[in-house]
């Protein structure tokens, strides 16, 4: 399953490789950048940023973008369809397939021109370059079917071995455009400049998101909703906007569809405690995946163990691509819930969820993803992915610690009854009963995490002004170069090969305990994860209790990785690998 599949892409397939001239790539380019600046608007990939109208608060920066040239020099181009992209040598992963931009507008699909050697290959490789000053909202239009391919600097073909991605040219972003919005980011750790690749663990937190905390704090500080004075207001306004920003970010139809929790964990035992102890009964089966986050497994088992249930668990293959013709058998009249991840979090194995979702709900069931590690990588629709739960957090997406989303159904959500009881989640109380808030405030008891949902939803923003599909090529672009120049390693090797993958790295490296790595890797400055990354089951069917887990984020660069490379081919070398 491509990857831009599984993310609700369109991928342009079987495109043979080939060599163009860069002069007629150019020219052709030209053409396609004039007619996307004014093709149609794509609702989703243009959803609106509501504006900060109150000029004394901190507003999300939008970085400026540097003109670019394309490199004459560069005179070969790689399809997705060359060799790099099929069957990898073995016991060499595939590089993650091409994300390809989300939009519907089939008219901007670039055309074909005829290669020297006879065989048809993409003409639009070379992008002309942003305008000096351009910025980020004036381009929302130029990417969105500028579909990406990459340069091949050795001058030969065929291409027969993974080598690193390139990009001839982002027209909206890169790591280092948006390095100075994060402060922590200038830490200094045993005398070395911070690396941080533990962002599947949590992402760091952009300047704007730290500002808006401490605006709220120092302006705006209230309980909400039943405050009759005007700090109680503007916390409410506050609030309820953050709520609107990630009904937007999911693609949800309103905002009530949204209950803000302390994260996708909390999310997950909200769904199993109110649905699950209402819906399952003896007999019944909840099917998960073998990829599973604990938080995605524990509630399941208590739940089951409680109500006499079954859970079934859905097996993986070698490169860590759940198995889809196994999880067809166990689907049968008796399942009612499937829970699964969208993204593996131990492995970066994205997962097909709608085919996942459309084949439980033809056997009649329910399903919840977790998109703890996917939300801040793609774009999301819920219209169209059609899961009738959908969870995350808010620290895996440059948000604060300490809050998260749950996403429902309006008709599930209304069906629930509460999990906790007390404070905003009444409607009425007497000693003898209690009548509840509609949803969300029917799952929001007590004082919530007023600040920190505020905080996610400036950080929502500034991923939107960004752009996710931007996000997601230069992502993918810098997996690609992490992934080939980890395999020029010895002694390495990566753990999670699937085709479909976000941006996570976990490997072994022999001779060595992954706490030995982690600690080497400290040593200079590089921040890595190491053990079993709270999913003991999937490493386990590797033959692993721990792995070095290394995590990508819109803030990493390639010399970052040139410097976390360079310290494992140092240890390697220690070992005599």
């Amino acid at each position: 399953m491509p990857m831009s599949d599984a993310f609700d892409g369109d991928p342009v397939s079987d495109i043979p490789r080939g060599l163009l001239d860069v002069s007629k790539l150019a020219e052709m380019a030209n053409a396609i950048f004039a007619e996307a600046l004014d093709g149609p608007s794509d609702p989703i990939a243009q959803a609106p940023v509501v504006p900060v109208t109150n000029s004394t608060m901190p507003d999300v920066s939008i970085p400026t973008l540097p003109a670019r040239e394309v490199p004459a020099e560069l005179v070969t181009v790689r399809a997705p369809g060359a060799a790099r992209f099929e069957a990898p040598l073995r016991g060499v992963p595939a590089p993650s397939t091409p994300y390809y931009f989300i939009g519907e507008a089939s008219s901007l699909r670039p055309p074909l021109t005829r290669a020297p050697d006879g065989e048809t290959a993409p003409a639009h490789a070379a992008v002309p370059a942003a305008p000096a000053g351009a910025q980020l909202a004036d381009l929302a239009g130029t990417v969105r079917e500028a579909q990406y391919y990459f340069i091949d600097e050795r001058m030969e073909a065929p291409w027969p071995t993974p080598t690193p991605a390139r990009p001839i040219w982002d027209p909206g972003f890169d790591g280092e455009s948006v390095r100075g919005d994060f402060p922590i980011l200038t830490e200094r750790v045993n005398g070395h400049q911070l690396v941080w690749l533990d962002n599947a663990a949590t992402t760091q937190k952009p300047q704007a998101v730290i500002d808006r905390l401490v605006w709220y704090y120092t302006h705006e500080n209230s309980n909400v909703h039943r405050g009759a004075h005007e700090l109680a207001a503007r916390a409410t306004d506050a609030l309820e906007a953050a709520r609107g920003k990630v009904a937007r970010f999911l693609g949800a139809s309103s905002a009530n569809e949204i209950v803000f929790v302390r994260g996708a964990t909390e999310a997950i035992n909200l769904v199993a405690q109110s649905w699950g102890r209402q819906c399952i009964a003896p007999g019944d089966e909840i099917v998960i995946s073998h990829l599973e986050h604990h938080a995605n497994i524990v509630p399941w088992q208590q739940l089951v163990a409680e109500k006499g249930a079954k859970l079934r668990i859905i097996p993986v293959d070698e490169d860590g691509q759940i198995l889809l013709d196994r999880y067809r058998e166990l689907l049968n009249d008796r399942t009612r819930l499937v829970a699964i991840a969208h993204v593996s979090n131990a492995l970066g194995t994205v997962v097909p969820v709608r085919e996942v979702i459309e084949m439980a709900h033809a056997a009649g069931a329910r399903v919840l993803v977790d998109g703890a590690q996917a939300v801040a990588h793609t774009r999301l629709n819920m219209a169209t992915l059609d899961a009738d739960f959908y969870v995350f957090s808010g620290h895996k997406v440059y948000g604060p610690t300490g809050i998260g989303a749950l996403y429902g159904k309006p008709e599930v959500l209304e069906g629930m009854p509460p999990w906790q009881g007390g404070g905003n989640m009444i409607r009425d109380v007497t000693f003898e009963s209690s009548t509840f808030q509609d949803p969300p405030g029917r799952f929001e008891a007590g004082t919530g995490n007023i600040a920190d949902a505020i905080g996610l939803g400036v950080a929502l923003d500034y991923l939107e002004r960004i752009g996710l599909e931007r996000v997601a090529r230069y992502e993918h672009d810098l997996l690609e170069y992490a992934t080939c120049q980890m395999l020029t390693v010895p002694g390495l090797r990566i753990i999670g090969t699937a085709p479909a993958k976000a941006s996570v790295l976990s490997f072994v490296l022999a001779g060595y305990k992954p706490e030995e790595v982690g600690t080497a890797l400290n040593q200079k400055g590089i921040a890595v994860r190491a053990g079993h990354h709270c999913a003991q089951p999937i490493l386990r069917r590797y033959g692993f209790e721990a792995t070095v887990r290394g995590s990508l984020a819109i803030y990493n660069t390639a010399a970052e990785v040139d410097r976390f490379v360079g310290v494992l081919h140092q240890l390697a070398a220690d070992r005599g690998c």
